[in-house]
């Protein structure tokens, strides 16, 4: 490390997720040096924390197989810019923060010109195209993993990895509270509430939105008096969902849909009706039990199938290692299932109380100090370990 300058740490995350991740980290580092230098491609959160940005974050936040197609000449620009700038400036240590499309090949080239390189936040590696190992070890010089079973991948393929457990189980309370959470709904404590999570993306309303819709109607059959939750992760989600509530056979629901909150809907619900993604381990960690339910276009299905290393898609089952909650994919996502898996849950308590001990014991195997572990593991690779 170059005693003319403050220790330079470089970043790129490139998207809200990886924001905060990186607003934490970077506020841990900076109790060991306060005056350290922090540049990359930041988003607001990691702004506010004195990260200088090169590009907009926005420009990154790409999701979907036509969008990356018509971003990519201006995404592969700003790749190339970014490496050069850092390259130049020549930091103690680059993170590229998830993302691993954009970063891990922004991590090889600077790796090559002998700047230390991590990756924070594993690919699921563990679930599909597990070949990734071997490139992946020799693209950064650490992996950042949330999860327990993610490091031995690594160090097994000759690569250097540490589990840091998941901020989420850091932030979230152990015992939720379900009682606050519905008196700041105004929700009666005594009747049935439901949260429905659809997804997080405009294209999973597309395609789970009608299903999930469909299935209020048969879960009120069992229980008239129910209330159901549907939290918005963004203007353009709640914007199609409001069009999907707007049509006839929507129209009377008891519904409530709610800017972003999904935490809070959690808390409040007895049971989640859940899109497979991380908001099931969101889920999890509120100790709510839940449907897991996906459905994608039949070509994807084929094309992923046999890739799929595991025998649930769940995050709590492939956690747990074993199926603790109900998945119903692709065919099997239908509102009759759905219906009758969401009233088994509320039709029998008992199993509730057994799945809650379970994914209590999972959030303190998950509960680290995140910040602090990930801050070390940087400064160790920066070689400034104070």
């Amino acid at each position: 490390m170059s005693t003319q300058r403050p220790l330079t740490i470089a970043l790129i995350a490139g998207e809200a997720s990886g924001d905060l991740l990186g607003a934490h980290l970077i506020a841990a580092l900076k109790q060991h040096y306060p005056h350290c230098r922090f540049v990359g491609i930041a988003g607001p959160l990691m702004q506010k924390e004195g990260c200088e940005s090169l590009y907009s974050q926005e420009a990154l936040a790409v999701r979907g197989f036509t969008e990356v197609v018509k971003r990519l000449p201006s995404i592969l620009k700003i790749r190339k810019g970014v490496v050069a700038q850092l390259t130049a400036m020549r930091p103690d240590v680059f993170i590229g923060i998830d993302a691993p499309d954009f970063n891990l090949g922004v991590a090889e080239k600077l790796k090559a010109a002998g700047i230390p390189t991590i990756h924070y936040v594993s690919p699921s590696v563990w679930a599909w195209r597990r070949e990734r190992v071997n490139k992946i070890v020799h693209q950064v010089n650490r992996v950042l993993c949330l999860f327990p079973m993610e490091p031995q991948l690594y160090i097994a393929a000759g690569g250097k990895a540490d589990f840091v457990g998941h901020p989420l189980a850091q932030t979230l309370p152990l015992e939720p509270d379900k009682e606050g959470a519905r008196r700041q709904l105004k929700l009666e404590e005594a009747e049935q509430v439901i949260a429905v999570m659809p997804g997080s993306r405009v294209s999973e309303i597309d395609y789970m939105g009608t299903v999930f819709l469909d299935t209020i109607p048969l879960i009120l059959e069992s229980y008239p008096n129910a209330q159901f939750l549907i939290p918005a992760a963004t203007t353009a989600t709640r914007q199609r969902l409001l069009e999907l509530l707007d049509k006839d056979q929507y129209k009377k629901l008891p519904v409530r849909v709610m800017s972003a909150h999904a935490t809070l809907a959690c808390v409040a619900a007895d049971v989640v009706l859940v899109a497979s993604g991380t908001a099931t381990l969101e889920v999890a960690l509120c100790k709510r039990p839940m449907v897991i339910s996906y459905k994608i276009s039949g070509l994807t299905y084929r094309l992923v199938k046999h890739k799929i290393k595991v025998p649930h898609v769940g995050l709590p089952n492939i956690l747990l290692g074993r199926g603790a909650v109900p998945e119903l994919l692709q065919k099997d996502a239908t509102p009759t299932k759905l219906a009758a898996a969401v009233v088994h849950w509320l039709d029998h308590p008992e199993e509730v109380q057994d799945l809650q001990a379970a994914f209590t014991e999972l959030h303190l195997s998950l509960k680290l100090n995140t910040d602090e572990l990930a801050a070390n593991a940087v400064l160790a690779e920066a070689k400034a370990l104070p």
